[in-house]
């Protein structure tokens, strides 16, 4: 996969789940048979703040091609998708969440390969 491509999808993912969790936090969440209180609520608009953050940082960084500023995009990129990963794990074994939680799992595993291929495996030039 191109890394352009990549990038393309990370910022689309991040930004529906942003602007799920900024505006409809409460049924967002009972998706995955969560419910909130008005503070939690509060605290997912504030995840859904930083996924749009992410989701303008990737979609404005697709382009690149080279440079520090996009290793910086794709290391950023992996240790949020890489520790998302763990509490998404951590929240389908010990969490309250329902069955749709093995979809986060996903979400977050396949976004820790691309950013780790692109890391790792094909790091673009400097």
């Amino acid at each position: 996969m191109k890394l352009s491509l990549f990038m393309t999808l990370a910022a689309v993912a991040a930004f529906l789940f942003g602007l799920a969790f900024l505006l409809v936090p409460g049924s967002t969440l009972s998706l995955y048979g969560i419910t909130l209180d008005p503070s939690g609520e509060w605290v997912a608009r504030y995840l859904g703040s930083a996924f749009l953050g992410i989701a303008a940082i990737t979609w404005l960084g697709r382009s690149a091609t080279s440079g520090s500023g996009l290793r910086a995009i794709l290391e950023g990129g992996f240790v949020v998708s890489i520790t998302g990963l763990l509490v998404a794990i951590f929240d389908r074994v010990y969490g309250p969440g329902n069955m749709l939680v093995w979809s986060t799992v996903v979400i977050y595993l396949l976004l820790s390969l691309g950013f780790g291929y692109f890391v790792f495996m094909k790091p673009p030039p400097k």
